[in-house]
């Protein structure tokens, strides 16, 4: 028996009347935003880097392949908005994180943007919300760094606040492959994590596959990578 925040927000998605956040507006987070919006939901776009927002505001488009046409027709319908404030993350009914994960000195993977954004917006956590990591990282990540949060927080995952992991998969200017035919892989901490990730990806992309758990999922972005870097 699904919980009340669950029903809730599978409502609000399937109707896409979710209001949905992307942290991150590079190249991976920008088109994200711009494909929901396109496909019908609102869109908060937030980014501490004052110069993407100006230059979204003003329709400039900072990545090749997307056009000032396309920026200035969501922002002006109101479908997206951007701004670097994390306050309004309360509103939001969907969080997606896609923020870089730079190598360090030591050849690891930093965390510290991941984590220094968890800390600013779990004060404006709230119940029935789904949070889905995009960003490249080690499997683990998920259930170790970002789960104690939403648990310190107050709330159950998988009844009051909805945790998932599904890497980016962007292949920026290839023309035939875009954010909604680039087949999605999500994993989630719990069955009813899974389901809500499921139905959101499903609303803009064509093929979206749900494995067992985060850690799965964060392998096989893991392993994607590896067969692309050998073979480039």
């Amino acid at each position: 028996d699904k919980s009340l925040e669950f029903n809730l927000l599978k409502n609000l998605i399937e109707h896409k009347h979710a209001f949905v956040g992307i942290i991150g507006l590079g190249y991976v987070g920008l088109p994200l935003a711009l494909t929901f919006a396109e496909s019908g939901f609102n869109v908060l776009g937030i980014d501490i880097d004052q110069n993407k927002i100006n230059s979204l505001n003003d329709f400039k488009s900072y990545i090749n392949h997307i056009s000032n046409e396309k920026i200035e027709e969501l922002v002006k319908s109101g479908k997206l908005e951007v701004t670097n404030k994390f306050k309004k993350i309360k509103n939001l009914d969907v969080i997606i994180i896609c923020l870089p994960t730079p190598l360090n000195a030591h050849r690891e993977p930093d965390l510290s943007y991941i984590i220094n954004t968890m800390k600013s917006i779990k004060p404006y956590f709230r119940k029935g919300q789904i949070l889905s990591l995009e960003s490249t990282t080690y499997p683990g990540t998920t259930k170790e760094e970002l789960l104690p949060f939403i648990k310190n927080a107050g709330f159950k995952v998988g009844e009051e606040y909805f945790l998932i992991y599904s890497p980016e998969r962007e292949d920026p200017g290839n023309e035939q492959f875009n954010t909604t035919n680039i087949p999605k892989i999500l994993g989630g901490i719990t069955n009813s994590c899974n389901e809500i990730g499921t139905l959101l990806y499903s609303k803009i992309i064509r093929d979206v596959i749900t494995v067992g758990d985060t850690t799965t999922a964060e392998m096989t972005k893991l392993l994607e990578n590896i067969h692309r870097a050998v073979n480039i």
